[in-house]
């Protein structure tokens, strides 16, 4: 049987990229891991996946969880390091 962690495993990114995506919305890491594979291989997905986590940190922020903001924002930048497609507009 293929755990939880193999399925975020099996995708183009970080198991904290992936929580993220699952925190924002709202659902597990697997749905996540499904749903950011789909969306890396879709035009302007990347940049659907940084506005998820720039609405993220800025809810944090806005929650005085400096920390939380702190961890997204880490996450956010390995994301554009990996995927500087993410922070392009659309083309």
């Amino acid at each position: 049987m293929i755990t939880p962690e193999e399925i975020v495993g099996m995708t183009d990114l970080t198991e904290e990229e992936v929580m993220a995506i699952a925190e924002h919305e709202h659902t597990t890491g697997v749905l996540a891991a499904g749903m950011v594979e789909y969306l890396m291989q879709r035009h302007g997905g990347p940049q659907a996946i940084n506005r998820m986590l720039c609405e993220d940190i800025r809810t944090a922020l806005h929650n005085g969880d400096v920390a939380h903001a702190r961890e997204l924002y880490a996450t956010l930048k390995h994301f554009i390091g990996t995927h500087p497609e993410a922070a392009q507009g659309p083309e």
